[in-house]
């Protein structure tokens, strides 16, 4: 009896393919379709922004920090601000706090939203989703816009503080928005969660274990949905979390279905938080007296600050030797963490449901590469 000799196929997925949520390619190899081999090819959107951020002023690398996760910019900046206030040992008014606190919970808001809808188009599903993601993501925007005069590339934070007060209109705008939410994630989760394809693509599809999301230092919605419950949130308390009544929702299988869950929860969380905020939001000044814009030197030493970003941890290890700028200048980014343990992810699955796998990580490019 004869047997058939085959060959394996090596395919590039990208840098074009319309699913790899930005510029970049997956070198896949494939044993009729199913994945005995797969790399992550990066550097497509290099920018050298840790680089470009050792030769700027302090303040002057705040808005390229909006161009690392360009969904995210609120986040980006929180982040950077908390590291050097750490090291210059900047004091943040209360207002102050919990109006980066509202911001960083509706920039979850929206990018979970999108997230999930993403997914569902990976699925081959429904474009529908997305369009009811990007409806809700356009009033945060435009609320954005009304505060800080930018709807992605936001530049709102400074060290100390914020950049400009939510008046009383904006509170309202703020009220508006996040009383929308529960009715439209009520609709959002029914719509996906009882629909047999979803169910299908994503439920025992690429599972990552605990064990390997500790051991690869995944954070976020990717390592709470495999059990992993961490949320720095909660365990830094960092600006006046430790205020605000909320749980870490997480995963039992660790599978692209608990992934799409975990985000789910996540958004009903911080609707809750965003009400609590909004409802003890105290008077005061929006940014510390002491802050200044000019001269602004930070005392020899390093200092790492980070912020549970809603792609995960995201984090700012700086250097200065006491000047104007700073000596180094190092992003620990979630998307590029995350991305590390695809392959892990996709082994033995079809190649149709890598793109799904990859979908479910959430990824943003211009935070991979830098």
């Amino acid at each position: 009896m004869s047997t058939i000799e085959t060959q394996m196929l090596e395919v590039s997925l990208g840098p074009q393919h319309p699913s790899t949520h930005g510029v970049f390619r997956m070198d896949v190899v494939l044993d009729g379709e199913y994945v005995v081999k797969l790399k992550p090819v990066m550097g497509y959107l290099h920018r050298n922004h840790e680089q470009i951020g050792e030769k700027m002023t302090w303040l002057g690398s705040m808005p390229y920090t909006d161009r690392l996760d360009y969904f995210c910019s609120m986040t980006n900046n929180w982040a950077y601000a908390l590291s050097v206030e750490k090291m210059a040992g900047i004091k943040v008014p209360e207002r102050a706090e919990y109006i980066r606190v509202i911001m960083a919970e509706l920039t979850r808001l929206l990018n979970h939203a999108c997230a999930v809808g993403f997914l569902l188009s990976d699925c081959g599903a429904w474009f529908t989703p997305v369009l009811y993601a990007l409806r809700e993501r356009e009033r945060i925007l435009d609320f954005f816009e009304t505060v800080s005069g930018a709807r992605m590339m936001c530049n709102y934070m400074r060290f100390g503080g914020v950049r400009v007060d939510l008046d009383e209109q904006s509170l309202a705008m703020a009220r508006a928005i996040v009383a929308r939410w529960p009715a439209f994630l009520d609709e959002f989760e029914k719509l996906m969660t009882e629909n047999e394809v979803l169910l299908a693509r994503t439920q025992r599809v690429g599972i990552l274990p605990r064990e390997l999301a500790i051991n690869a230092s995944v954070s976020g919605p990717v390592a709470r949905a495999s059990g992993v419950a961490y949320d720095i949130r909660k365990v830094d308390k960092y600006g006046v979390y430790d205020r605000f009544d909320f749980r870490v929702p997480v995963g039992e299988t660790g599978d692209t279905f608990d992934r799409f869950m975990i985000r789910i929860l996540e958004m009903r969380e911080s609707v809750k938080i965003l009400h609590q905020a909004l409802r003890d939001i105290p008077s005061g000044p929006c940014i510390a007296p002491e802050s200044k814009l000019r001269g602004f030197k930070v005392p020899a030493g390093d200092g790492y600050g980070r912020i549970e970003s809603p792609k995960g941890e995201l984090g700012f290890y700086l250097v200065s030797e006491g000047g104007a700028k700073p000596y180094r200048y190092h992003v620990r980014p979630p998307s590029f963490v995350n991305l590390t343990i695809l392959e892990d992810m996709c082994l033995g699955h079809k190649v149709a449901d890598a793109i799904i796998i990859l979908g479910s990580i959430d990824i943003v490019l211009g935070e991979v590469d830098r």
